[in-house]
């Protein structure tokens, strides 16, 4: 559970750089950029005491800005890993949306949460013309050690889009594909853990925001 927590609070890290590193943009390459970007939008929003009283709207609205910036195809075939290949197409499809759900979700009841923290953009080390890249960052919370959060992003469609997340070298792909496999076991098709999937969401998303899931 701890690793699942700490990872989503990378998921959310990705979009939430604060003030400060604003004035960093016009240095940052377009892989970085292309977090800033969603920051300021995001940030201007959470400043907002009512609009973070609506669980529905933060839902909506965060969905509306990260979902151009991760590429949520990808990164449901990378979850699923060989399952992927045999599923159906009506299968890949019920599990990209309620894969992304559950993430926007997540994500969502953590931007409410979480207060007190900033993003450093480390060096890029990146060729020219390359279509791949690791954007390297901090966390930094006042009182502990920077936290070491790392996103894969590749050049889709002339857009920079966030496919995996290593916190500490620890991969959110690789944890879900991990969590799904073992739920593979116990219930015994593709099919059924979708279900118990789409339930979850359904019963989080109706839940009061102070109400983690």
């Amino acid at each position: 559970m701890k690793a699942r927590h700490t990872l989503l609070f990378a998921f959310l890290a990705l979009f939430l750089t604060v003030a400060p590193f604003k004035l960093m943009a016009a240095g940052l390459q377009a892989p970085q950029q292309a977090i800033e970007t969603a920051s300021a939008q995001l940030q201007s929003r959470l400043q907002e005491k009512n609009f973070t009283k609506d669980f529905a709207k933060i839902n909506q609205f965060v969905n509306e800005v990260i979902n151009p910036r991760v590429d949520f195809d990808r990164i449901a075939a990378l979850v699923l890993g060989k399952l992927w290949k045999t599923a159906t197409i009506d299968e890949r499809n019920r599990f990209k949306h309620e894969f992304q759900t559950l993430l926007v979700r997540t994500y969502s009841r953590a931007f409410v949460e979480f207060k007190e923290w900033s993003v450093r953009f480390l060096p890029l080390d990146m060729e020219p013309g390359a279509t791949k890249v690791v954007v390297k960052t901090e966390v930094l919370q006042p009182g502990i050690q920077p936290i070491a959060i790392d996103y894969r992003m590749a050049l889709h469609e002339g857009q920079w889009k966030a496919y995996d997340i290593m916190i500490e070298g620890v991969s959110l792909v690789t944890n879900y594909r991990t969590t799904f496999n073992n739920e593979m076991q116990t219930k015994g098709s593709l099919n059924a853990v979708i279900d118990s999937l789409a339930k979850r969401n359904v019963e989080a998303l109706a839940a009061k925001p102070e109400k983690n899931s």
